[in-house]
């Protein structure tokens, strides 16, 4: 099963709780898209969009990654978590003619984004990275019952 779930909101006794309710409407759509700018700017990286298909046998997600570089990215499988890691760094220099500074910008930043993941064949997980998108594809196992019973004496 593929979880998508963010972990902020997979408490569900926090529905019913008026306080977790208001932190919630500050999580809407509305408020996250007023303050993307500045946590933009804030962490020198913007957060970059996963689409997530099931394509049947396997899950196909596909990463926008624009400006950033094959070798600068990161992808790892571990305990049923699949993550994608960034990372960014650019250097931005105009000298005049006697080779002082006119201008010099550095940005560098970093993001991350992780799914839980599980029934998957992770050994015959594939992934390419082309005109800024990565595109993974996930194969699917059958699922195995791992649960065991336990008798009560």
């Amino acid at each position: 099963m593929f979880g998508l779930v963010p972990f902020a909101k997979n408490n569900a006794a926090k529905k019913d709780d008026a306080f977790g309710r208001l932190f919630d409407f500050f999580n809407e759509p509305f408020f996250n898209s007023a303050i993307a700018p500045v946590q933009t700017a804030m962490s020198g990286f913007a957060s970059f969009k996963v689409d997530v298909k099931d394509v049947g046998d396997s899950y196909e997600l596909s990463a926008e990654l624009p400006g950033v570089k094959k070798e600068d990215i990161s992808l790892s499988y571990d305990n049923g978590y699949l993550t994608i890691e960034a990372n960014t760094k650019d250097e931005n220099e105009e000298k005049d003619d006697t080779g002082k500074y006119i201008r010099r910008e550095r940005r560098c930043g970093s993001m991350s984004r992780s799914f839980y993941i599980d029934n998957i064949n992770d050994a015959q997980a594939k992934a390419e990275f082309k005109d800024g998108i990565l595109t993974i594809k996930l194969p699917k196992t059958t699922p195995t019952d791992n649960s065991k019973h336990i008798n009560i004496e």
